[in-house]
């Protein structure tokens, strides 16, 4: 994947960073029109799945896309990224469907509050100041910002830290796996979604969403509109795959996650324009501008820290993920 001894192209960095900020903020607006009028979001979730898996084969099959064959000792070691991967995906669209989008990406943003800690508990030692005050910030956004929540969703935010955690997780494994067992992005993706149809086959039965989530799914492709979305998101859940993986292995779990923060400023003010939902509060607007601040300034504190910091060979979430 990388270029002279090892390292990425800045060129093939910024793409890779690039091409999965644009396509995460898109996919946050394609899912939440989609379950504006779909509330089946773990079927949802099974048919991108379904429709990645077939893609890779297919592409595979005409000779457009090359991976390597499928293998159980691999497999078995990505069984745990899988399972953090769909509840990751599971929890946020679950908040989707109660949280509006400012409120939503301003809760997803205390991602690198979970990175350090998880960082901490890993031994990495104290984070720099300007990293720990910039995480403080961000979180406290999100409060003052829930406070002003005139739709504030208990259920909602509660799937959304939720999906906060298990996105720490997976960004940390993702990266591991890339690094240790070599696999690109396009074999990362396959093995996914091929380990995850079971999982997610057992979680639409047990939550009692199949068979009555095909049968609505059915009746609403009658609509011209929302099959169009509804491929949308099936080709954007495939898009945003592989721009995850591709950015966490060319680069860092870390700069996968300073990307999603300063995306996230787009999105904010997008969602209070687009799809509706929120009420304009002064508490609420001060929260997010906050919350913005925070992100941003964790984004420079980490680059800051970055160049400061020379290269060694420590096999951590910041510097492990290209070798």
């Amino acid at each position: 994947m990388g270029a002279d001894a090892g390292e990425p192209s800045s060129i093939l960095s910024l793409a890779a960073a690039f091409s999965y900020g644009v396509s995460s903020m898109a996919m946050v607006f394609v899912n939440k029109a989609v379950l504006m009028q779909y509330v089946h979001s773990m079927t949802l979730l099974t048919l991108q799945q379904i429709a990645t898996a077939l893609l890779i084969h297919f592409g595979q099959v005409l000779g457009m896309s090359k991976r390597k064959d499928f293998n159980l000792i691999t497999a078995k070691k990505l069984l745990p990224v899988s399972i953090f991967y769909n509840a990751n995906v599971g929890f946020a669209l679950a908040s989707l469907k109660g949280v509006n989008i400012p409120m939503y990406i301003a809760i997803k943003r205390i991602t690198p509050l979970a990175v350090l800690v998880s960082g901490c508990i890993r031994g990495k030692g104290k984070p720099p100041t300007q990293v720990t005050l910039s995480v403080i910030c961000t979180a406290a956004g999100v409060l003052i910002a829930a406070l002003g929540d005139f739709s504030f969703d208990l259920y909602g935010y509660c799937m959304a830290l939720t999906s906060v955690f298990f996105q720490t997780m997976y960004l940390v494994l993702v990266e591991k796996s890339g690094a240790e067992d070599g696999l690109s992005s396009v074999d990362l993706m396959f093995y996914n979604s091929i380990l995850s149809l079971p999982f997610l086959f057992f979680l639409i039965i047990a939550t009692g969403e199949f068979p009555h989530s095909l049968a609505v799914l059915s009746a609403k492709t009658a609509s011209l509109s929302f099959s169009v979305i509804l491929v949308i998101s099936l080709v954007m859940g495939i898009v945003l795959n592989f721009t995850m993986f591709w950015c966490t292995i060319v680069n860092s779990a870390l700069t996968t996650t300073i990307v999603g923060v300063l995306k996230g400023v787009g999105s904010t003010t997008l969602g209070f324009i687009l799809l509706g939902g929120v009420e304009v509060h002064a508490l609420n607007v001060t929260g997010l501008v906050i919350n913005t601040f925070g992100g941003v300034w964790y984004s420079y504190a980490k680059y800051k820290q970055k160049k400061r910091t020379p290269r060694k060979p420590v096999p951590d979430v910041e510097s492990h993920a290209h070798k």
